[in-house]
């Protein structure tokens, strides 16, 4: 590499969000910190951010992320931070996942008016998300709430219920605490009962295949755990995806067993409607997350799934 290209700073793309741009920041800033090279943030501006329709019609993955692929394979960039639950399952060509930084909370998590928990909320009150997933797996609770589509940064979310539109919202507990705003949460919600999207509370690192320098940079900042968790969500997501988009819940933890370490993954598909789930669990060794993930999908495809999917169609 020559000299030039050694000493200029590192052209990190993100999405130009408060939020992407905050969690872009840290990891220039990690980066910085850890390899000595200045990086200088470039904002892509993406399908996802210039509409405010539902995210279900928009085509389904990469709204949020082929813009800032586009700009890393054109050069104009030299890696790309991602949120990991908008990058699509389906490998890039051309690019290489250089890092997944430790996840934090993966939970989702709940604001709503005068300090309440979900189960507080009085019947009929409503409730915003643009998730489907969230929409339904909060239905098949049966609290009686009313679910309210909505889009907007988090900033627009959380005025929503500030000023009395809304009862509460519900986000990702990793987003509140990147923007500094942990303290609007009035309830982290038990993934028992809401289990977070595939790649929750993660991010992800693109960079092109054949930048063998920019790809040892960023080596540092990859998390071993975090990485293999999100591994098996993702493969759970890639067998489960037949060309719809459907409420998908997954978390994938390495926990202690009886001989040493290894992956423990939940996955659910629940109905648009919240009629019907499938919730159920796989555990296995931590240098097997892909297997781990297929499996899961399998049992739960087996299980009924299939059809709950279709009807999300």
């Amino acid at each position: 590499m020559n000299h030039t290209s050694t000493d200029r700073a590192l052209r990190l793309g993100t999405r130009a969000s408060r939020l992407a741009r905050g969690q872009s920041q840290q990891v220039a800033d990690l980066l910085c910190e850890l390899t000595g090279r200045a990086v200088e943030l470039v904002d892509i501006a993406t399908k996802g951010d210039a509409t405010t329709a539902p995210l279900h019609t928009l085509g389904g993955q990469g709204v949020f992320t082929s813009a800032l692929r586009e700009a890393l394979l054109d050069g104009q960039i030299d890696f790309a931070v991602h949120s990991l639950k908008d990058l699509p399952t389906a490998p890039a060509d051309g690019l290489t996942l250089a890092a997944i930084p430790e996840r934090v909370d993966p939970r989702d998590a709940l604001v709503a008016r005068d300090g309440l928990t979900l189960a507080e909320l009085p019947t009929g009150s409503r409730v915003g998300t643009g998730s489907l997933r969230r929409s339904a797996q909060i239905r098949a609770l049966g609290l009686g709430v009313e679910l309210v589509g909505m889009r907007g940064n988090v900033d627009t979310r959380l005025s929503k219920v500030t000023s009395g539109e809304l009862d509460a919202v519900v986000l990702a507990c990793a987003g509140l605490h990147r923007i500094g705003r942990s303290d609007a949460i009035t309830e982290a919600l038990d993934p028992i009962a809401i289990l977070p999207a595939p790649g929750q509370g993660a991010l992800a690192i693109e960079a092109r295949s054949d930048d063998p320098a920019t790809l040892d940079l960023l080596k540092p900042l990859d998390h071993h755990y975090s990485r293999i968790s999100v591994t098996a969500e993702r493969a759970l997501l890639a067998t489960l995806e037949a060309g719809c988009s459907s409420p998908v819940g997954a978390l994938a933890e390495v926990v202690e067993a009886e001989n040493g370490l290894e992956i423990s993954l939940r996955g659910s598909v629940t109905a648009i409607d919240g009629s019907d789930s499938v919730r159920l669990s796989a555990t296995g060794p931590l240098t097997d997350a892909v297997g781990v993930g297929e499996r899961l999908a399998r049992i739960l495809l087996d299980d009924g799934a299939a059809e709950l999917m279709g009807s999300s169609r």
